[in-house]
This record gives structure tokens, sequence and C-alpha cells, in this order.
């Protein structure tokens, strides 16, 4: 275990800040200020607009940092000025710890320790056990939703994302947020995995103590706000991130290298690729346009398939393919609502065609589509069997 004087020193060198962001948390300031006090001086305070003896608790103290904001706008913007007051003062890391005593400053060390073993772009977020006595039971099923969307969003899986125990990499934060009360805890973590940064949990203790500890949540209007939240960014993955990162991944390898590693040497079963590949061709002919991209990612999501199959194969409708997916639909429309249309007509095909047989594309489109997605996915199934076996 490393000495006080060698964490200071340690914290110094890596430029580790500890920020403490309190609203009306005067019982427990003090305590909480003493302890951190035991491992650092690099402490910045962030007086939320508090109402008590906040102040007076904060100006006794000479050898820390204080920002003093005038009026509550909640804790995510305290957290914004903690960051930028530790930003101009050249930290590179900050730990942030709540100011109601529920935290531990004897697991600053742990914070450090892990931050050793990893390389810069990191951010460690406190576990706690939320199975431990004392511990509300909104807090704990709130825990397990926030940890559910988080991972929806990022695609990493966490034991606990609401712990404000927590080691930002200051220098590699988003700049721009969408939030400034409880969900900013959300958000940033969102945004700093979308950006490349490491996440992950470490354990720490908690202590919950119904008599001392105050605490700011509204479970009706943060919940709500957490839920707008998580809905926006949800949005912005399937629109974007997913997109995104299957472009850069795509990118970054050869076509046979993505068909080896994606494909062939994917860990999911022969079944969940035919049927990833059947889906992607299905979204890819049926009239979703606009919305392929964001249904195939989110079914393949939903029923933990294949996204990048799923969203590969979606792509059967691409350019030259068009005229004759749209003619194939109008065909077999045909036979189930009444119209009819010309194969010379496929190359002035305008949308004033499409609209004039509308009920017909419709019909046809989704009869294609079905018929399609069966045939890529039994021969897919068989193919892939088929070299499965060869390789044994």
């Amino acid at each position: 275990m490393l000495s006080n004087s060698t964490i200071s020193e340690t914290m110094n060198l890596k430029k580790v800040c500890v920020i403490i962001p309190t609203y009306n948390n005067h019982k427990t300031l003090k305590r909480v200020i003493d302890g951190v006090l035991h491992y650092t001086t690099n402490i910045i305070v962030v007086n939320d607009g508090s109402t008590d003896s906040t102040s007076e608790i904060i100006n006794s103290y000479s050898s820390i940092t204080s920002v003093q904001i005038s009026k509550n706008k909640g804790k995510g913007n305290a957290l914004r000025f903690g960051f930028k007051k530790a930003t101009e003062k050249g930290f590179h890391y900050a730990i942030t710890i709540d100011s109601d005593g529920q935290h531990f400053p004897d697991d600053i060390p742990v914070f450090l320790e892990e931050l050793a073993k990893n390389e810069s772009n990191i951010l460690l977020i406190g576990s706690r056990n939320m199975n431990q006595e004392n511990v509300p039971k909104k807090s704990s099923f709130g825990n397990k939703f926030s940890n559910f969307w988080f991972w929806f969003e990022t695609g990493i899986k966490l034991e606990d994302t609401q712990s404000g125990y927590r080691l930002y990499p200051l220098l590699h934060l988003p700049k721009k947020y969408f939030t400034n009360k409880f969900e900013f805890e959300i958000e940033v973590i969102v945004r700093a995995a979308w950006k490349g940064t490491i996440v992950k949990n470490i354990p720490v203790k908690i202590l919950y103590d119904p008599e001392e500890r105050v605490t700011h949540f509204r479970p009706f209007k943060d919940f709500t706000r957490i839920s707008i939240l998580n809905t926006i960014l949800v949005i912005i993955t399937l629109l974007y991130i997913k997109p995104r990162d299957f472009f850069r991944n795509f990118k970054k390898k050869k076509i046979k290298q993505f068909i080896n590693d994606e494909i062939l040497h994917s860990s999911d079963s022969n079944l969940v690729k035919s049927l990833s590949i059947a889906l992607g061709v299905f979204i890819g002919i049926a009239p979703f346009w606009g919305f392929q991209t964001v249904l195939v990612i989110f079914l393949a999501i939903v029923f933990k398939w294949n996204k990048i199959l799923a969203f590969t194969f979606s792509n059967i409708s691409f350019p030259p393919f068009i005229p004759f997916i749209i003619y194939a639909s109008l065909q077999i429309g045909s036979y189930f609502v009444k119209g009819n249309i010309n194969f010379s007509e496929i190359q002035n095909l305008t949308f004033e065609t499409i609209k004039n047989h509308t009920a017909q594309y419709i019909v046809g489109s989704f009869i294609l589509a079905t018929i399609m997605a069966f045939a890529f996915g039994i021969g897919s199934f068989f193919i892939l069997s088929l070299l499965h076996k060869t390789k044994k």
C-alpha cells in the first residue's frame, strides 16, 4: 500500500486533482475535505449555490481552491465549472467525489493504481456494492436502468454507471453537452466512450447513512430528464455512431480480411450469421426508404444478432440494383393488387411511376423482401456450414 506522501507525489506527477461539487451538504462536507487532504492539497470545491454554512466551511481552508456559483443549477453544471478550473490550473485528471459522505477518500489510491496500469485516455467509475445494507431500492433500480442504456449506446457493459466517484481524463473529455443537472454524469461517459475513451469500473466502498446523507435527487423530474436524454442518445447512436463505427472498421480492413474476421471467424453461430444476413436483405429491399440503417441496427441489437452483417447486407439496394428491385416489386405486386407495368418503363422509372402504383409496389416489395431474405438466409447457412466442415 502506498504511503500518503507517495500518493501525493503521484498525484502531482500525474497532474491529478480532486473535485468536490457540493450543494447544502454542510453536515458532511468538512469530513470529506479533511479525508481528501490526507492525500493531496490539489482540491477544487465547487459551491453550487448553497444556502447553508457551506461557504464558511470552504473559507476555513486556505490550501484548497474554491469555485463559487451564485445560483444552484445542478450537479452537471458544477462539474463542468470544476473541470474548467482544473484545466486552467494545468491538471490532466480529476477525481470527483461527492460531498454527502457516501464515498471514502481512502479509495483515492485505488484510482491512482488503476490509472498507472492503463493508458492516458481512460475514465474510471467507482463501482458500488448495491446489495449492501441501507442502499435505497430506487438507487439500485436506477443504476440497472442506466447500465442497460449505457451498454445499448456504447456496447460497453458496466456494473455501475451512476456512481459519482470517478476519475476523468480532462484532456480527452468532449466539449459540448446537452445537460447541466444529475443526468450530465450519464451523458459525459457516453460521449467519452463515443470519442474512444476507455470507460471501466473499479470497486469502491460506499456508505449510505439515512440520518446524515442529504440527497437532491428528485425521482420523477430527474428520471424524466434521464429518459429524455437516453432517447436522444439512442437516436444519435442509431443514426450516426453505429454507421460511423461500421465504416471506420470497414476502412481499416481489406475486403478479404473483413469477410474473414466478421463472417468466417465471428464468434456468432452460423444460424445467427444467416439470420443477420436475412434481416439485412429484408430491410434493404422492403420499402423503408431513409430508415434502413436505423431499423437494421436497432433490430440486430434487439435480437442480439450480428450488426455488421445485417448492416452490410441491408445495402443490397445500392443504386445499380434499385431499378430492378422496384420493377420486381411492382411486377410481384401486380398479382395481388390491380395494375401493370411494362419492362420498357424501367429505363425511365421515376417517383411518379411508383406513386401511381403505390399499393402494388408496397405489397410486392414486402413479398420480394421476404423471398430474398429466405433465399439469402438459407443459402448463407448452407455455405457457412460447408466452410465450417471444410476447416475441420
